[in-house]
């Protein structure tokens, strides 16, 4: 007498934290000056634009931090204190440029200009239909950040600050994105064994 054994292979998650596919994000590399991106600084220098770049980056994983501890695993928190810490002089660096951008600009009001510039920094990466991209976009860049050496922070912001502005709109999950048809559920595999569980032939 024999049995049949019908067995069963489900889709495994990605490597994502919040989704089983996660949703394309990725954009091209950035200068810093493109439309939209960041909070525009008029007359900027080439120097002061990259600053904005790499405090637009810090802000935003600033933002994440607070925003995304409803799921530890992203250690959106940890990673960005690691950031902070590993980069500190990079970091303080281009935060003078910044402040001298608003002191050559704005003499008599730089104080105010500055504050105004942070709160506007912050306030582009609020998101709430798009939070769980930002939050696992953020923990990937952050990740990302643990593994550079001081002075490469700037690749960094270079290379991914679209990939983080593009998560700030809802994308969801791409398991969904072209119908049932792209959740690969295999059919399920037959087999026959016999009483001592060596497979034979149906």
């Amino acid at each position: 007498m024999t049995a049949c054994l019908v067995t069963v292979s489900v889709a495994q998650p990605a490597s994502a934290y919040l989704f089983w596919r996660s949703p394309q994000l990725k954009g091209e590399p950035v200068n810093g000056d493109e439309p939209g991106l960041l909070v525009a600084l008029p007359g900027a220098t080439p120097k002061e634009v990259k600053a904005n770049l790499l405090w637009g980056l810090r802000a935003g994983l600033n933002v994440a931090a607070l925003q995304c501890q409803f799921q530890p695993s992203l250690l959106t928190v940890s990673n960005y204190n690691a950031l902070l810490r590993n980069h500190v002089t990079e970091l303080a660096s281009n935060y003078a440029i910044l402040l001298g951008y608003f002191k050559r600009t704005s003499p008599k009001a730089w104080q105010t200009g500055i504050d105004q510039f942070s709160t506007r920094t912050y306030n582009g990466f609020s998101t709430f239909h798009g939070q769980l991209e930002f939050c696992e976009t953020a923990s990937s860049i952050g990740r990302e950040a643990l593994a550079l050496k001081r002075g490469e922070l700037m690749s960094l912001a270079t290379a991914r600050m679209r990939e983080f502005r593009n998560s700030l709109s809802p994308a969801g999950d791409m398991v969904f994105a072209y119908g049932t048809n792209s959740i690969v559920m295999p059919m399920p595999s037959l087999g026959c064994v016999n009483k001592k569980g060596k497979a034979i032939a149906c």
